[in-house]
C-alpha cells in the first residue's frame, strides 16, 4: 500500500498557513495581533440579507437538498447583475452557474476541463488556487507575469511557440490578487482576439469587480464581442457584500464551460444551503448603497493605511483596486525574504501579513497586505511596524530614501 499519493506530492508546503498558523497559536496565548494577512472581511453583510436568511431559514420546506446549479432566481439574479453593471446579457439557464465560491467553482471547472498533461498558463505571482486547482487536476503550470504590458503579450507569444503540448487554457485576474493590479477594456480586447486566433480558453476570476479606487469601474472579459465563445468568468458575493463565510459566488459565460462545470458539480454536491440562496439573490436584486458604502471604506482604509506606513519607515504603493496593498519588503530587510520578514513582523511587531512567496516565485519580495481591520487599527499596525524596523536598523526618518532605506 502506498503511503504517498500523486496529487498530495504535486502540492508544496503551503507557505502562507506557516503564518497563519503562527498568528493564531500567538492569538490563543493572549496575544493581540492585528491581522492584516488574511482577505477576510470585518465588515457584516447588508440587514435585509440577514434578514431573508433567517425568513427562508423557519420555512420547513427550506432544509432539503439544494440545486448543484443554483436555484433559478439566483441564477436570474446574477443574469441581471452582468446586464446592468457590464452590460452583457446572459441566459440564466445556461450562461450562469452558482457556486460555493469562486475557489470551488474554479476548482471544480478545472476537474471538468482539464486532462493530465494539459498546459495552462497562469499568472505569477497569482492566488494559489489559480494555478492548484490545475495541479491537483492534473495540468501543467507555465507561468506569465500578471503586469498587463506589452511584456505580457510577448510572454503569451512565446508560451505557444515554445511549449509542447500547446497550453489549451489561460487564466486571469484583474483586479489582481494579490498585486491589485488593473486593466482597462482595450487589454481584453486584444486579448480575447489573441485567445481566438490561438484556441485558448479563457478563464477569467473578477472577486474584486466593485472594490476599486480610481474612479473607473472595473470591467468584464465578457464586455468585449464575441467573448463568451472563448471565455468564462467567475465572481464573488464575499468581498462586495461581505458575505465570505456564506460561500457564495458564480461562473458566467460560454455555455460550453458552463455546462461541464455544471456536470462535474452534480456528482460533487448539492448546492448551497437554500436559505443562503435566497437571501444571496435579496443582496443582488435589492438596494445597492452598501457596494458603494464598502468601496468608500476601503477606498479610505488604503489612504490611512498608505500614509501611516510611510511615515513609519515603510512606503506602501496604494492600491487601484481590490481590498490588498502589494508592498515590497523596505530595502534594508530584502534579503530576509518575504516569508522571513512575515513571520518576524508577527512576533515582534504583531502585525499579520500574507510572504509574497506564498503567491509563488515572483512574489518573492513582496507581502500582500489585507485592508481588513479598521482605520484605528492600522495606525496602530503602523505604529507598531516603526518600532520593528527601528529595532532592525531601519532609518524611519523622512531622510531614509535618500540613504537607501
Amino acid at each position: 500500500m502506498s503511503e504517498e499519493f500523486y496529487r498530495i506530492k504535486r502540492l508544496p508546503p503551503y507557505v502562507i498557513a506557516e503564518v497563519n498558523a503562527m498568528r493564531a497559536a500567538a492569538r490563543a496565548a493572549g496575544e493581540d495581533i492585528i491581522d492584516l494577512g488574511m482577505g477576510n472581511p470585518d465588515l457584516p453583510p447588508p440587514q435585509h440579507v440577514i434578514d431573508k436568511l433567517c425568513e427562508v431559514a423557519q420555512k420547513p420546506d427550506a432544509h432539503g437538498y439544494s440545486q448543484s446549479k443554483g436555484i433559478p432566481g439566483l441564477r436570474r439574479a446574477q443574469a441581471n447583475y452582468y446586464a446592468r453593471r457590464f452590460g452583457v446579457d446572459l441566459d440564466p439557464e445556461t450562461e450562469v452557474v452558482v457556486t460555493m465560491g469562486s475557489k470551488e467553482g474554479l476548482s471544480s471547472l478545472a476537474t471538468a476541463i482539464t486532462a493530465p498533461g494539459d498546459v495552462v498558463l497562469a499568472p505569477n505571482p497569482s492566488y494559489p488556487i489559480h494555478t492548484f486547482g490545475f495541479i491537483i487536476a492534473g495540468a501543467t503550470i507555465r507561468s506569465v507575469p500578471t503586469t498587463p504590458d506589452e511584456r505580457y503579450f510577448e510572454s503569451l507569444e512565446r508560451a505557444m511557440a515554445f511549449t509542447v503540448p500547446r497550453p489549451s487554457i489561460l487564466i486571469v485576474n484583474y483586479p489582481s490578487n494579490p498585486t491589485a493590479e488593473t486593466v482597462d477594456l482595450a487589454f481584453y480586447e486584444r486579448l480575447v482576439a489573441w485567445a481566438k486566433e490561438n484556441k485558448v480558453w479563457i478563464i477569467s476570476d473578477l472577486a474584486y469587480s466593485e472594490l476599486y479606487y480610481d474612479g473607473n469601474p472595473t470591467p468584464s472579459v465578457l464586455q468585449v464581442p464575441g467573448a463568451k465563445d472563448i471565455a468564462i468568468e467567475f465572481t464573488s458575493m464575499s468581498k462586495t457584500y461581505s458575505m465570505a463565510g456564506w460561500r457564495m459566488g458564480f461562473a458566467v459565460g460560454n455555455k460550453q464551460l458552463i455546462a461541464a462545470l455544471s456536470r462535474v458539480k452534480s456528482y460533487l454536491d448539492y448546492g448551497a444551503f437554500t436559505p443562503i440562496q435566497a437571501a444571496a439573490c435579496a443582496a443582488l436584486n435589492g438596494p445597492q448603497d452598501i457596494v458603494q458604502k464598502n468601496r468608500e471604506l476601503y477606498h479610505k482604509r488604503r489612504d490611512v493605511l498608505v500614509e501611516s506606513f510611510g511615515r513609519a519607515g515603510w512606503d506602501i504603493p496604494p492600491a487601484k483596486a481590490s481590498m490588498f496593498c502589494w508592498a515590497s519588503l523596505p530595502p534594508a530587510l530584502r534579503e530576509m525574504g518575504s516569508l522571513e520578514f512575515s513571520k518576524q513582523l508577527l512576533t515582534q511587531a504583531k502585525v499579520a501579513v500574507a510572504p509574497g512567496v506564498g503567491y509563488g516565485e515572483d512574489g518573492e519580495g513582496y507581502v500582500r497586505i489585507a485592508m481588513v481591520e479598521n482605520e484605528q487599527r492600522l495606525r496602530q499596525a503602523a505604529r507598531n511596524v516603526k518600532r520593528y524596523l527601528q529595532s532592525m536598523g531601519v532609518n524611519t526618518g523622512p531622510d531614509r530614501k535618500a540613504a537607501g532605506n
